[in-house]
């Protein structure tokens, strides 16, 4: 849950790009070691530019919790910093700058949703037989019913590896059928890539009776596909790949699974921000990228590479706008509000909440 903190001062509003910086820069010294700042690829350069480590989300956590640091700023949204908060120890501190930093994907689902899918599915067909997986993208509380009930969380980069693992007939305890929420997009992909027809899937409507779908519609789906979506990802077209090809005929367009079947049918190759980065570092010098993501990364990697052509595949930007509200300004103000020992926007997730994500997330690790 989301500790309930005053809101940052109007006065920090107030304050020159410059000056920010500079208060941002002697906080973070004086705090030293206590002190570690975690910036996910999507975050604005001005905040980035204080990260100790960038990455992706799960990975973030990952080095939150192999830190000693007692107070983890982490610049990113929600769910990031909810799975830090399980991963890290009791005397650790996870900070969110502006707890209104969400993910509109992971508010695609929710417990009480998730929950009364479960119970419809169960009027129809054999639960027991039904592996739930949840992208990382979500809350502890969903990750906490995967664990609770047999599933596994995945990421965009180990998708492939869950899900095989999920339908693996050689297990002890698996299933015949995957409840995959919340993004849609990934779940088809990373089934589409596992050689899996579209006619194994079926797209479940949490707003809707059943799912919106017939008895014989969830009997015969291996992959139940929550409606969800990544409101950046979903910009992407088919159009936008063709335009940029007329344009250089020797390009490759490289976009995020959270994309369309089409849009990732479309390009050149599809991964996780890490992959997009470890694609483009392996090209040939020269050779023009469009690619499918958010914009802010986008922009870092073109700024790296000024000799190439790297555009954003939608020309028109496409922020993360929950993302983006991590800001200088709310950086500067957890930071000094720290060094005079008060602690803001601390995320926590209560114990028997975290002990069933943990259990998720534990079994997507020995997964991998």
């Amino acid at each position: 849950m989301l500790s309930i903190s005053r809101s940052m001062p109007p006065a920090y509003r107030d304050v020159p790009a410059e000056e920010l910086a500079a208060r941002i820069a002697s906080a973070k010294a004086s705090l030293g070691d206590r002190l570690i700042i975690l910036g996910h690829h999507y975050q604005m350069e001005e905040v980035m530019v204080f990260a100790d480590v960038a990455g992706d989300s799960f990975a973030l956590s990952q080095k939150a919790a192999a830190s000693d640091a007692e107070i983890i700023v982490f610049c990113g949204v929600h769910f990031m910093a909810e799975s830090a908060d399980i991963l890290t120890g009791d005397y650790q501190q996870v900070v969110l700058p502006d707890l209104s930093a969400g993910c509109s994907m992971a508010d695609m689902a929710d417990l009480d949703q998730v929950e009364r899918a479960w119970r419809e599915l169960g009027q129809v067909t054999d639960t027991d037989r039904i592996i739930p997986v949840t992208y990382m993208n979500s809350s502890a509380a969903l990750k906490a019913f995967v664990g609770s009930h047999g599933g596994a969380v995945c990421t965009s980069s180990n998708a492939h590896a869950v899900l095989t693992w999920a339908l693996d007939p050689s297990r002890e305890v698996s299933g015949d059928k995957v409840l995959f929420f919340p993004d849609q997009h990934l779940g088809r992909n990373t089934a589409l890539a596992l050689g899996y027809s579209p006619d194994t899937m079926q797209l479940w409507d949490p707003m809707a009776s059943m799912g919106d779908l017939s008895e014989a519609e969830i009997k015969d789906a291996t992959f139940l596909l929550w409606r969800g979506h990544c409101s950046v990802h979903q910009r992407f077209t088919v159009e936008q790949v063709h335009e940029f090809r007329a344009m250089h005929p020797n390009g490759l367009v490289v976009v995020h699974p959270e994309c369309s079947a089409e849009v990732v049918a479309a390009a050149d190759a599809s991964g996780s921000t890490d992959f997009i980065i470890r694609y483009l570092a392996g090209l040939p010098a020269g050779v023009p990228v469009a690619i499918g993501t958010e914009i802010n990364l986008v922009q870092r990697l073109a700024a790296a590479q000024p000799e190439r052509v790297i555009v954003c595949l939608e020309d028109t930007v496409c922020p993360c706008v929950t993302m983006s509200r991590i800001d200088a300004a709310h950086l500067c103000w957890v930071l000094e509000e720290a060094l005079e020992g008060r602690i803001r926007n601390q995320i926590t997730v209560a114990p028997q909440i975290a002990e069933a994500a943990k259990v998720a997330l534990d079994r997507m690790l020995a997964i991998i």
